[in-house]
């Protein structure tokens, strides 16, 4: 009974917020802010049962398969090895747990989205937060043993790390999966992304795939292990950018609707100042409105295109690797290149309302991308390896910064209509 009826207290608790928040988008009124701050105290209760839970499955997992053994830290049939196990499953399931309460009931509108999107981004996340769980017990553990060579520990000691890795991983999966938002879903596209890429360079059987590229570790020459491991970190990501489009272009709706009534608004000032007797307003004027309306009205809609451009194009990277079609693999990995620099050199027109600071910084990174495409040709400074690191390293710092100003600009907008 205790159970089901906390369960209907999570369910009405999310419901209130998703009522309220949809009531009042760019405000929070007293009994919202009072509604979300007793669902934030469910959700980290509900994180640490889920720790908890993890913590038991691994302790299990654990006590069987270590029964009568002393297990190495890293290797065949060791701690490190289980670890990930336990950790995979203890992170999906909770981030799945998290995630359903949170982001089904409290954010509403991703529910509102065609099932078929919710099912894809809901199979990439789950991915996203299984194989962090994953790659971190086998990087960690590969460090341990590498510190403390030839050290084993009896099955106890064993079993209890196991379970150690379980309530970790489960216990952050659910924050993630309940709190999820913009910049949580950047920064664990950059860890996922990198943590498959290492993976990927640890396991290439061709030690010096990094004369060539990156797209090199997708081939089958750089062996089985990297080649699907690389693929799919891309096919993965690239679903994942379309998913942080939605939240990105959410947030940008309620600040582009601020910003629309504003423009409207001083437009219709200069109107009326500069109306005559007749009530007409002058021809200059109004091509002058025209103008300015064009160039001060945000489009959302562009930037949200572009994105998915972006997205679609890196799965596609993943989906056709060079070894499949090298031209296929050419033109996809080009247009993910392209979209991202006209979306540099554009925002002060897709999104005009910005800080000068942010365009600035936008066209310096459009500049740094040149830059490092003209020192791999035509100059040859460095090869085309050095070139990816250096526009992967601009997109999730430029994106970071993007997603920072929009939370910046949308409080500023709440605060706005509050007052």
């Amino acid at each position: 009974m205790t159970a089901k009826r906390r369960t209907g207290r999570a369910r009405r608790l999310a419901a209130s917020v998703a009522q309220e928040e949809a009531a009042h988008p760019t405000t929070t009124t007293p009994q919202q802010a009072e509604t979300q701050a007793r669902l934030q105290v469910l959700i980290e209760s509900r994180a640490i049962w889920s720790a908890l839970g993890g913590g038991l499955l691994g302790l299990l997992v654990g006590l069987v398969v270590f029964y009568e053994q002393r297990p190495s830290l890293a290797g065949d049939d060791s701690i490190q090895f289980y670890g990930a196990i336990a950790g995979g499953i203890a992170a999906g399931i909770a981030f799945l747990l998290g995630y359903s309460l949170n982001a089904r009931m409290a954010n509403i509108w991703i529910g509102q989205r065609p099932r078929l999107q919710q099912l894809i981004d809901t199979v990439a996340l789950l991915v996203v937060h299984s194989s962090i769980a994953v790659m971190g017990s086998l990087g960690i553990f590969r460090v341990f043993q590498e510190a403390f060579i030839g050290l084993t520990v009896d099955h106890l000691a064993g079993a209890l790390l196991v379970a150690i890795i379980g309530g970790v991983a489960a216990y952050f999966s659910f924050n993630s999966g309940a709190r999820i938002n913009a910049f949580t879903l950047s920064t664990l596209l950059a860890i996922f992304m990198a943590s498959g890429v290492l993976v990927s360079m640890i396991f290439a059987e061709n030690p010096f795939w990094w004369h060539v590229m990156f797209s090199e570790l997708g081939t089958g020459q750089a062996g089985l292990t990297s080649f699907w491991t690389f693929n799919t970190t891309l096919v993965v990501s690239g679903i994942i950018i379309t998913t942080l489009t939605a939240f990105i272009a959410r947030d940008l709706e309620i600040w582009a609707g601020h910003e629309r009534a504003k423009v409207a608004q001083r437009l219709e000032a200069r109107a009326d100042q500069r109306r005559r007797p007749t009530g007409r307003v002058p021809l200059a004027t109004r091509v002058s409105n025209s103008f300015s309306g064009h160039f001060r009205t945000p489009r959302v809609m562009m930037v949200r295109v572009l994105m998915v451009t972006m997205g679609l194009s890196l799965a596609g990277v993943g989906l056709i690797p060079i070894s499949l079609h090298l031209q296929a693999h050419t033109i996809v990995t080009a247009v993910f290149g392209v979209s991202f620099l006209f979306i540099l050199l554009a925002v002060p027109y897709l999104l005009p309302g910005f800080s000068r600071s942010f365009y600035v910084l936008s066209f310096l990174a459009a500049a740094g991308l040149v830059f490092s495409f003209l020192l791999w040709r035509p100059i040859g400074y460095w090869n085309l390896t050095s070139l990816e690191l250096v526009g992967a390293a601009i997109l999730f710092a430029w994106l970071i910064v993007f997603i920072r100003n929009i939370a910046a600009l949308v409080e500023r907008v709440r605060q706005i209509e509050t007052a």
